[in-house]
């Protein structure tokens, strides 16, 4: 009798002390990226996809190539930004290859190349936001500007802003358009 208690105290006191699991949900809203549309130069209205786009973040410890942008075609961009300091700067390259230099055996000396290169530089104002306890913080980017760095040869010509108040906090809609 004396076991039977102690196992009833014993499991009503474990099952007091549990709490539950601090999981974020999967839908639960996070650090936003910037969503660009690209349209076409010639017709602004329509959407036109960038052929054989490759994009690198540039920054950090090193270049790196964004793993969704590693030669594809596309008409909207979303780009991580930095959630640690501005600007935040990217190569895009248009009609870009992956050339082996000649080996095709040996991939530490291969590279990316194309007919051009353009560069992107986003600049903002970091604020943070509580989300819950299992999530932490999400990263808002206010005062968001976009820059496409002027070469002789661009194949981004214009860009233009289209939410009026110039704040990163979803992904539900486009925060720039881009011509090309």
């Amino acid at each position: 009798m004396k076991k039977t208690i102690f196992f009833i105290i014993l499991i009503v006191a474990l099952a007091i002390s549990c709490e539950k699991d601090d999981i974020c949900a999967e839908g639960t809203s996070t650090t936003p990226r910037l969503v660009i549309d690209l349209y076409d130069a010639s017709s602004p209205e329509d959407l036109e996809y960038a052929s054989d786009l490759l994009i690198y973040g540039i920054g950090g410890d090193t270049d790196s190539v964004l793993t969704d942008y590693e030669i594809v075609d596309v008409n909207q961009l979303v780009l991580p930004l930095k959630t640690h300091e501005s600007p935040t700067q990217f190569v895009l390259i248009s009609d870009a290859y992956l050339d082996d230099n000649g080996t095709e055996d040996d991939d530490s000396d291969d590279f990316y190349d194309g007919s051009n290169w353009d560069t992107i530089t986003v600049g903002y104002v970091l604020s943070e936001e509580y989300v819950s306890r299992a999530c932490g913080y999400r990263t808002i980017y206010t005062n968001i500007t976009l820059t496409i760095e002027s070469d002789d040869d661009n194949w981004l010509l214009s860009r233009t802003p289209l939410t009026d108040d110039q704040t990163i906090d979803d992904e539900d809609e486009a925060h720039f358009s881009i011509t090309h």
